[in-house]
């Protein structure tokens, strides 16, 4: 099969296109024929070395944990899926080396949901990794109808997703972002601040008693200012700091394969409640290009590799 691969750590540079084995297919995996993946920080921050210290390596890896895609095969015990099924899912396995820039990838139950019906596969494939890290940290911080939610990074991949689930829960949210993204965040439900100096103000201006969740997807303001934006009993999460949890009694999350909230992400999507925000989509030979837009930072919404 044809996939991308590096057999060393670096820049992209180390990306290239090669043959390799068609996955097995274990008893509890299925092996779906990829249609899409797409680019996540981490994935380029994994070909970097960023994980090294707390994952088993096995070169050549094939990157990307984000799949859309059609069951080709299934395990000797996985009755949740038949042959022909459209599947997304965040293929996240406890060591790095089978990844969904490919043809095919093994990947088990356990990561996988239906494809939502509403979406074609490049944007299926732009959810998983990036919409379940949002619906995990809003379920973690429990988030409820009526509370006040303020989203950092409100304008990313995983903010962008927040702001909508949290608005389909019921949370009034704000939002920070530069102000060239003030109007897609309104479009999403979200009133939008601009972060930096005065964000405390500018926060207050709009909720004079504080929030009641702070959501920290890559802001260098949320754990300093939180103090001073929580009212009392409020809490934090991050996924970027785990002073979030250590010093401010909040959450500290990385993201978990989970089908059950991947279904119920899924669910959101066909509901029309969330929707997908796709940026470029690149050909798998072009992965390397695709890497280098993810990690230039300017991009909105979620870079997909078409396989």
């Amino acid at each position: 099969m044809r996939a991308i691969t590096y057999s060393r750590y670096g820049g992209s540079d180390v990306l290239e296109l090669t043959e390799q084995p068609t996955p097995k297919v274990g008893p509890d995996t299925v092996l779906v024929r990829v249609r899409a993946a797409s680019v996540n920080p981490v994935d380029w921050k994994v070909r970097q070395g960023y994980l090294d210290p707390i994952m088993d390596v096995h070169f050549p890896v094939v990157p990307g944990w984000d799949v859309a895609g059609v069951v080709e095969r299934v395990g000797l015990d996985t009755p949740e899926y038949q042959v022909g099924d459209e599947v997304f899912g965040y293929v996240r396995t406890d060591w790095v080396h089978g990844g969904t820039f490919a043809e095919y990838v093994s990947a088990p139950v356990r990561t996988l949901a239906r494809k939502p019906a509403t979406l074609s596969f490049e944007e299926a494939a732009a959810v998983p990794l990036a919409g379940l890290t949002a619906y995990q940290s809003i379920r973690r911080s429990g988030v409820t109808a009526g509370q006040t939610v303020l989203v950092h990074a409100a304008a990313g991949g995983v903010g962008g997703f927040a702001v909508q689930v949290a608005r389909a829960l019921g949370a009034r949210v704000i939002g920070t972002a530069s102000e060239s993204n003030h109007a897609f965040l309104r479009d999403l439900g979200a009133e939008p601040v601009t972060y930096g100096d005065g964000l405390v103000e500018r926060v207050r201006a709009l909720a004079p008693e504080g929030v009641d969740v702070v959501l920290d997807y890559g802001s260098p303001d949320a754990i300093a200012t939180a103090p001073s934006l929580l009212r009392d009993g409020g809490t934090i999460a991050s996924i970027v700091d785990a002073k979030a949890r250590d010093e401010l009694g909040g959450h500290y999350v990385w993201v978990r394969p989970d089908p059950a909230d991947l279904a119920a992400l899924g669910a959101l999507i066909d509901e029309g409640k969330v929707r997908v925000e796709v940026a470029q989509v690149f050909d798998l030979a072009d992965a390397a290009a695709a890497h280098d837009a993810s990690a230039s930072g300017h991009v909105r919404g979620k870079v997909v590799v078409r396989v």
